[in-house]
């Protein structure tokens, strides 16, 4: 048979001249169509190889360097270009910033099309590293292999890994050696329970058989130095997993919380999940300025405490309450946000879907003596309708701080129906945001925008919009 043609294509000294989605390089190649690059950053000249090809643009990795940029610096991690947790620590953290923030502007424009008249700086994070307050670890017993382990003669006999999944491949973890995204005691937790469960000879998970003891690790800590552990197990086999939860127990003293859950579903997400308390208290405490957090394995919190501070101050900053304002927070959470705005306004309520985060709201309003914050549970798109108002009250201000797929369309069409006075837009995902303010920008004029870097050495960034009725 004739020999397949292959599709792929070989470019020679493109230069990179932006960053875009996913923290890939923009080229543009000879046929003049865009050329996404992995692993580059702007500035770099490079030949390409691609692997993969649309109408309007190529993706593709580079194969060879001829010019490195000056933005471009020595990654930390020996990991770096593996692992999926970081994309950007070849990347100068100035020139992280100025990317992120005019991705952001961009997509307000671009996708909102929307009139930016006022936008303040990216505020930036001052640690780089050590910042993520959880990490959720991996168990695999078919760990990523190295080209070079591949292409070795040598027989591998451990194949067991705990650590991060590649990017974009469910069954793959990567073995982490080291990571620098979570403070001490994280690194040592993961390296010697792994040491610890080659030498009893626990099992280790089994993505494709859905079997093996170890399944994964989450890690949390908080600025208050407290530490929960939470092992989920596939197996249920009572004798192991006490060894597992005691050698934790007598090895890490400083765990406060030390939980485990038995999983037997086909997939990771422990919302449906019994939770079993081992030692300690079922719950962390962080702290955020004046304010207490209760932190359960369940609750959803930012990831960068320090940051979610900036975060926070900065928001209650830009609505410049007067102390008289209703405010209705939908996605509320634990409460985080509506209890940072609480001690400024009359009154605030919250909506949230996940009732363990409606329960953990209202007793962080006990816990920090807050008397003017409600919580319901509820769909925002259900529970946000004109019965609501009519019992609560018509909001001066709505915050919203939805998932990275942003607001329902009922939710956007009820806001419009409403016009507060202040829309407080919260968002992991500008791309989203925008989205969701075009349909609103009739009703609605941008007064504030303010990005904020929580996640150093990633494409992410937060942004909070305040527009005005």
């Amino acid at each position: 048979m004739p020999r397949r043609k292959s599709k792929r294509k070989e470019f020679e000294n493109l230069l990179i001249k932006d960053a875009g989605s996913k923290a890939k390089g923009i080229a543009t190649a000879p046929d003049g169509k865009i050329v996404f690059v992995d692993q580059v950053v702007p500035g770099d000249k490079v030949d390409v190889l691609t692997y993969k090809k649309r109408k309007a643009y190529y993706m593709a990795k580079p194969t060879a360097f001829h010019q490195y940029s000056k933005d471009r610096i020595e990654s930390k991690c020996i990991h770096f270009g593996v692992c999926g947790g970081c994309k950007w620590q070849h990347f100068d953290y100035s020139a992280q910033l100025y990317y992120k923030e005019k991705e952001v502007l961009e997509n307000l424009k671009r996708i909102g099309k929307l009139d930016i008249d006022k936008s303040y700086p990216i505020l930036g994070s001052d640690n780089t590293y050590y910042y993520r307050n959880k990490m959720e670890f991996s168990f695999s017993n078919k760990r990523w292999l190295t080209q070079e382990e591949i292409n070795s003669d040598e027989k591998i006999e451990q194949k067991n890994a705990l650590g991060l999944h590649i990017p974009g491949m469910w069954d793959k973890v990567l073995d982490l050696q080291e990571c620098h995204l979570q403070k001490a005691p994280s690194n040592p937790i993961r390296l010697k329970l792994k040491e610890f469960a080659n030498r009893q000879g626990f099992s280790f998970f089994d993505p494709h058989e859905q079997t093996g003891l170890l399944r994964s690790l989450m890690i949390r800590t908080t600025q208050t130095d407290q530490v929960m552990v939470v092992v989920q197990f596939c197996d249920n086999l009572p004798e192991q997993i006490k060894e597992v939860m005691e050698f934790l127990k007598n090895d890490f003293p400083q765990i406060t919380s030390l939980q485990y859950i038995i999983n037997q579903k086909k997939n990771d997400s422990i919302y449906d999940q019994e939770i079993h308390l081992y030692n300690g208290n079922d719950h962390i405490i962080e702290k955020m300025r004046d304010l207490e957090f209760q932190i359960k394995p369940k609750s959803f919190y930012q990831t960068n405490s320090v940051q979610a501070e900036v975060l926070y101050g900065k928001l209650k900053e830009l609505l410049e309450l007067k102390g008289e304002e209703l405010i209705i927070d939908l996605y509320s959470g634990i409460g985080s946000i509506a209890l940072a705005l609480a001690g400024d306004c009359r009154q605030v309520i919250g909506i949230e879907v996940v009732n363990d985060a409606v329960i953990d709201a209202q007793e962080n309003a006990k816990l920090n003596k807050i008397n003017n914050a409600s919580f319901y549970t509820g769909e925002a798109q259900d529970l946000f309708n004109p019965d609501f108002i009519n019992v609560h009250g018509k909001p001066d201000i709505i915050v919203v701080d939805p998932p990275r797929e942003g607001l329902h369309k009922d939710v956007v069409k009820m806001i419009a129906d409403i016009r507060p006075d202040k829309l407080a837009y919260v968002s992991c995902n500008s791309a989203t945001q925008a989205r969701d303010l075009e349909m609103l920008k009739d009703i609605f004029s941008i007064e504030h925008v303010q990005p904020v870097d929580m996640f150093p050495h990633t494409y992410h960034v937060e942004n909070i919009v305040i527009a005005t009725s």
